[in-house]
Formats: C-alpha cells, structure tokens, sequence
C-alpha cells in the first residue's frame, strides 16, 4: 500500500511523554499495539515534516475547491 491510496483501516493514535525522556507514538488496532519512542529532537524532525505535509495537503485541497460565488449587482 503506498501513502496515497486510502484505506478503511483505522488505528488510535496516541502521543505522549515516557518517564525515560523519549517521546512515545502509541498505535493501536485490532489487536495490535506498535509503540514506537523517540528522542525529543527526533520527534521534532518529525512535527516539522507532519507541518509540511499539512501545507502540501492543504494546497492540494485549496486547488480543488470551487471559489465561492458572489452575488452580482
């Protein structure tokens, strides 16, 4: 499955602090949990590229909306 094929899997995300100094990504579905911890500067490298890829989809998004209609006077 590549990154841009949709999907009706669903899975629980949480993210959180451990008592260890890392920063935890918790996944879980169906039965599967997937923790997966991180270093603070990792994890930082990591909310930068979720930024970006929120930019990128946000442009994508805005180029196929339909611009509002105004009413002529």
């Amino acid at each position: 499955m590549s990154i841009d094929k949709q999907s009706e899997f669903a899975a629980n995300l949480q993210i959180g602090p451990t008592s260890l100094g890392m920063v935890r990504f918790y996944v879980e579905s169906d039965g599967v949990e997937l923790p997966m911890d991180f270093s603070p500067e990792e994890a930082e490298e990591i909310a930068e590229e979720i930024r970006a890829a929120a930019a990128r989809a946000r442009a994508v998004a805005d180029k196929g909306a339909k611009p509002p209609k105004t009413p002529r006077g």
